[in-house]
């Protein structure tokens, strides 16, 4: 499973690249949700070995972070991650940091996993793609996240897509670029606290300056893979470089 992130200033501690807590969350986040994928159930961490720092994340910066599973238990599973910064401009990247977490689903969850199909008649990617490159964001839902009703804010699910939009748009053009535009934006359905978000970005049409991008956002739930989609949307982006 490969999601990706970006270096923020806050997040950066004074020599302006990413703060090693950060870096930790992310990975810990990405475990996660890997985690929950293959135990369907409310994991935790249990244990973080073999953490290597091997390059900082300048500020700016694209991360990936990159999970695969080494080995699963009845309820647990041992996840590998990586962090790898990538300039968005230049496409250089190199690896920042490696860790194993090991995931453990709580007791209390039962043992049996209700496995619901993707319902894949919801689709909305009606164009054709002229990238196969998707951008994949995902994001845990947290009460910050949500309203007095246990739903996903609209602020924080148009700042997911406009960051997967954003990263597909300067990968593909590899320059500057800024969002321009978009499509209408209509919420399909309502994600809740608990549940994994997955943004997805990808091109499908280019100009002399401009890139649309489409982006959709789905949401899952970690206790029996049910997935649906939230909203969809085309953003229109434009290379500022001279």
């Amino acid at each position: 499973m490969v999601v990706v992130d970006m270096v923020w200033p806050d997040q950066s501690n004074h020599h302006g690249t990413l703060f090693g807590g950060a870096a930790l969350s992310m990975l810990d986040r990405m475990a996660f949700i890997m985690g929950s994928k293959v135990l369907r159930g409310s994991v935790v961490t249990a244990a973080v070995s073999r953490l290597d720092f091997a390059a900082p994340a300048p500020a700016g910066h694209l991360v990936e972070c990159r999970a695969q599973v080494l080995k699963r238990g009845r309820r647990s599973v041992t996840v590998d991650t990586q962090l790898v910064a990538e300039d968005l401009l230049s496409g250089e990247r190199s690896l920042c940091l490696s860790g194993e977490f090991v995931m453990v689903r709580q007791a209390d969850d039962g043992l049996e996993i209700h496995k619901t199909a993707l319902n894949v008649t919801s689709d909305p990617q009606t164009k054709p793609a002229i990238s196969q490159a998707i951008t994949r964001i995902a994001e845990i839902i947290f009460p910050g996240h949500v309203n007095h009703r246990g739903v996903l804010h609209g602020g924080p699910a148009m700042s997911w897509m406009a960051k997967a939009g954003f990263v597909a748009a300067t990968r593909h053009v590899r320059r500057t670029v800024v969002m321009a535009g978009s499509e209408k934006l209509s919420f399909t359905a309502p994600a809740r606290v608990g549940d994994i978000v997955t943004v997805e970005g990808l091109v499908i049409e280019t100009g002399r300056r401009s890139i649309r991008v489409q982006v959709d956002m789905w949401a899952e739930s970690p206790l029996n893979g049910e997935r649906w989609l939230c909203t969809s949307t085309e953003l229109i982006y434009v290379s500022i470089d001279a």
